[in-house]
């Protein structure tokens, strides 16, 4: 398994970025460059627009207006001037800016897709985008405003703002406005020339940006869930048959096999589970399914992650440039709909692995269904509330992602006097995706300090592994001897299964984990 913080820098070509090598520059800063490929295809398109501008043709976007304007003409003098206002009048959006690791993964992402060539933007103002990356310039970008359509006009215009002088952005903690910023790292502001501002707004990544970050949590979410279970497994000593490969292998999905193999993995040698069989036939569907449940969420998953690395790897602005014969060509790879709709089905999945979480939290609970552990998992009930209210928490969290998980990509509305007349909203549904994420998460942090107090309540020898992961959670958060602040457990327990720790841990012990 590839952990993105292992990843020291990252190449940009414009057809190879991956999942992890976006959350590495994101989330652990490692440093970016450009191949030297990528600069000579960037500087083949520029020339193919010098070119074009010594003739009289009409080219959208390079010598006429933009939208619903394409057909209004501009003259060779104002077409610096059209550029650079584009830039200024779409940089528009509202709402709280968006964090540092996404504003990140949307300047990573909008350089590669300059770097294949077909955008018609000079190399060096790439090259200024990477350097604002590793020198830590961070516009501010609003997360409002886009409607995944067109590109992500407003965020991609309050990036591209720092880069003239203009907007706001954060280094080091401070917000600058745009031109001290770039003097603070020794950068140049640069006056955009012809197609250049629609080179760098005219695409999907702040949607990308976004929902980068919240597929890679997802996946983790999803990994981690499978651990989860395997110690809920052995709080509520579950039957490990329904896990039997047999039974999957005669509904061979890809993602139920695995979530399968990695239970019995993970429950290999546990003396608890070992003495389940004289107790009852059959676990309630939050044990028995987890391998369907766990397992569908890994198929949608991959699927998001094949759409989303084929679109981190492609061109998304509008004309195109094809140096090879100096062709342009008007198309819509702006549009948003396949990642819109890839990220609804994010959400979708996501909030499902935070609804089945919920419920083995809450059969460990309740003291009719945890198969005799004390209710709400403390020793003195009554005086003491125990763990009563993380299900609590847990049941708020799951409800709102129901409400969340709603698709934004069947909603639509015109802009631009109706030339834009259909849209993704693309934004919405990775915005959303990331808050779905977020609650899953937490979720599985609250399964996992019920299920460690669950095992010390329950007594007996849990398996190798679950040993192994009981003794890190006790290293965070002491046993429940009786009622005392639980947020700090709770905030504890967040950090841990946001970093790396144990899913380092189970993969050293279980090879087979994945």
């Amino acid at each position: 398994m590839l952990f993105p913080g292992d990843i020291k820098e990252v190449v940009l070509d414009g057809h190879h970025l991956t999942l992890e090598e976006v959350v590495a520059v994101a989330r652990f800063h490692a440093r970016v460059s450009l191949s030297q490929t990528a600069v000579q295809a960037m500087a083949g398109s520029r020339g193919t627009v010098e070119r074009l501008l010594c003739g009289s043709q009409p080219v959208y976007g390079i010598n006429t207006g933009f939208g619903a304007l394409c057909q209004v003409s501009v003259s060779a003098e104002q077409i610096s001037l059209m550029q650079n206002n584009l830039i200024l009048s779409h940089a528009a959006g509202c709402g709280q800016p968006l964090p540092r690791e996404a504003v990140r993964a949307v300047m990573l992402l909008r350089a590669n897709a300059l770097c294949q060539g077909y955008s018609g933007i000079r190399p060096e103002l790439v090259q200024t985008l990477v350097d604002m990356i590793n020198a830590g310039v961070h516009p501010v970008i609003p997360e409002k405003g886009s409607l995944g359509a067109s590109g992500d006009l407003a965020p991609l215009s309050h990036m591209a703002l720092v880069m003239l002088g203009y907007g706001e952005a954060e280094v080091g903690g401070k917000v600058l406005p745009g031109l001290d910023a770039m003097e603070s790292a020794c950068l140049p502001v640069h006056s955009l020339q012809a197609k250049e501002g629609l080179a760098l707004i005219n695409g999907t990544q702040a949607t990308c940006g976004v929902g980068a970050l919240a597929l890679y949590d997802a996946l983790k979410a999803a990994r981690l869930a499978d651990i989860a279970a395997g110690m809920s497994m052995e709080a509520l000593q579950g039957r490990i048959d329904a896990f039997d490969a047999r039974i999957q292998d005669v509904r061979p999905h890809p993602g139920q096999s695995a979530v399968a193999r990695n239970i019995r993995l993970l429950c290999e040698g546990s003396e608890i589970m070992a003495k389940v069989d004289s107790l009852r036939v059959q676990d309630a569907y939050s044990l028995r399914c987890i391998p369907q449940v766990h397992g569908a969420v890994r198929d949608s998953l991959d699927h998001v992650r094949r759409t989303m690395e084929t679109e981190f790897n492609a061109v998304t602005d509008n004309p195109l440039i094809f140096p090879d014969d100096g062709t342009v060509i008007s198309g819509g790879n702006f549009h948003g709909e396949p990642i819109a709709m890839v990220l609804d089905f994010l959400g979708i999945a996501a909030a499902e692995l935070a609804s089945i979480s919920e419920r083995r939290l809450e059969r460990m609970v309740n003291p009719q269904l945890s198969c005799g552990l004390p209710a709400f998992l403390t020793k003195h009930p009554g005086a003491n509330s125990g763990m009563m209210i993380i299900q609590y928490t847990a049941a708020s969290m799951v409800s709102e992602n129901k409400v969340l998980a709603h698709p934004a990509s069947v909603d639509s509305i015109p802009s631009s006097a109706n030339q834009e007349d259909h849209v993704s909203m693309g934004m919405t549904a990775a915005r959303k995706a990331r808050l779905i994420t977020e609650n899953t998460l937490s979720v599985l942090s609250l399964e996992f300090l019920a299920a460690a107090q669950a095992i010390d309540l329950r007594g007996g020898e849990p398996s190798p592994v679950n040993r192994g992961l009981h003794t890190m959670i006790r290293r965070r958060t002491p046993f429940l001897d009786g009622d005392r602040e639980l947020r700090r457990d709770v905030c504890e327990m967040n950090l841990l299964i946001r970093n790396d720790e144990m899913e380092r841990m189970v993969t050293e012990a279980v090879p087979g984990f994945i």
